[in-house]
């Protein structure tokens, strides 16, 4: 999410997710609500206009990102250098420990896991890192136990080059329809994407990829005969292009026409943006960086039509204690009714939660939840379609009705 133009230093150091950005906080890795307080606000989390409130599951290291497995009850907490925790009925325990692996300044780090729609028969997941040389990694990990994974079974999957920035790493891998692992990839940082990584396709940069992570015929993983751009000039990999840092994205798979993928892509001087599309609907789609940044030109060197641009369904400008869009999920969880069938997102630096209505033509009803998480890192779903979100500064909360 760095770079040196449009936004302050201080502003990219906070959306460093990590090193620069716990400095920034004052050595906040360490957690707790004196050290969110001393980065400037305190958590809001009694019951808001939304009929939402925020319940504490626990501190931990830096978390970037929370999320559920299939048939597992609890949560995993992802950790910024690189550990997973598993959160059940009040409790904690190590999942998986790769710190040697992951290198933890920046924007750097574990970033996400995501666990394999069939996880309880094969045990495998995944984890989105990068490492102590600075690319992006995908790499499989299979399970040991009930509590734990090995991580001495790790197989790299996937590495991405990335260039000598330690910024713009994107950071999320979801499984989406038909089993495939869909890969949000930044592009390569500094400012205005001078090599115009995402929107060249033979680059893996600024992308939205998807694969089969499963080796086969002597491959790592494989690209799916749909993908947009095999048998074509192009990455086999690459599902739709242009995006600058694309940090969280999420499958809506109960709103009607669907499923749909919505994205929260990082801006750089004007505008934060979210992109959501019908899932088939981003095949091959162009989000528009670095010829536009959200609905404005950015002057890139394809100054595509109109028609090859993608447009945003919701823009906001930087300004007004925003820097960074934090995308989120589509609630579909019946104890959350207030909020049922809308996009919950918020901004890493005014921490403030919000929701809207998600339409392909355009955002309606957005809506403040009255809820805050200082230093917002991350959405996270869980079992039964519950919402949890993280902060940098240590709280990891879940989203729940009023008492």
């Amino acid at each position: 999410m760095n770079d040196t133009h449009g936004k302050t230093t201080a502003q990219r150091l906070a959306l460093a997710l990590a090193g620069a950005c716990l400095a920034l906080a004052a050595g906040i890795a360490g957690g707790g609500a004196a050290a969110e307080t001393r980065a400037g606000v305190a958590a809001k989390t009694g019951s808001g206009k939304g009929g939402i409130r925020l319940k504490g599951i626990g501190r931990f290291d830096a978390p970037t990102y929370v999320t559920g497995a299939p048939g597992e009850k609890g949560v995993f907490v992802v950790e910024q250098a690189g550990r997973v925790q598993r959160v059940r009925k009040g409790e904690r325990k190590t999942f998986l420990d790769i710190r040697g692996s992951v290198l933890p300044g920046d924007e750097q780090g574990l970033l996400s896991i995501a666990f394999a729609p069939d996880y309880r028969q094969s045990g495998l997941l995944y984890a989105f890192y990068v490492t102590n040389g600075g690319d992006l990694a995908i790499e499989e990990y299979r399970r040991a136990s009930a509590s734990r994974a090995d991580p001495g079974s790790a197989r790299r999957v996937l590495t991405v080059a990335h260039p000598g920035e330690p910024n713009h790493n994107g950071g999320q891998l979801q499984f989406g329809p038909h089993e495939l692992l869909y890969i949000g990839t930044g592009d390569g940082g500094g400012a205005g994407d001078a090599p115009d990584n995402a929107q060249n396709t033979s680059s893996l940069l600024g992308k939205m990829l998807r694969i089969n992570p499963r080796p086969g015929a002597g491959e790592p993983y494989s690209s799916p005969g749909s993908n947009p751009f095999v048998g074509e000039p192009g990455r086999d990999e690459i599902y739709a292009v242009g995006l600058r840092n694309p940090y969280r994205f999420s499958f809506d798979r109960r709103s009607a026409g669907g499923p749909y993928i919505a994205i929260g892509d990082v801006g750089q001087s004007s505008f934060e943006e979210i992109d959501y599309e019908r899932v088939e609907g981003a095949r091959g789609a162009n989000f528009g960086w670095n010829d536009f940044e959200a609905f404005s030109p950015f002057g890139g060197a394809h100054a595509p039509a109109p028609n090859r641009h993608d447009r945003p369904i919701k823009a906001y400008p930087l300004g007004g204690g925003r820097c960074a869009v934090i995308g989120g999920y589509v609630s579909s969880s019946a104890k959350l009714a207030s909020i049922r069938g809308r996009l919950v997102y918020g901004d890493f630096c005014d921490g403030v939660i919000r929701s809207l209505v998600p339409k392909l033509a355009g955002a309606r009803k957005d809506r403040r939840l009255g809820v805050e998480l200082p230093m917002l890192s991350s959405f996270g779903q869980g079992p039964g379609g519950s919402l949890y979100a993280t902060s940098l500064g240590g709280r990891v909360v879940k989203l729940v009705g009023k008492r």
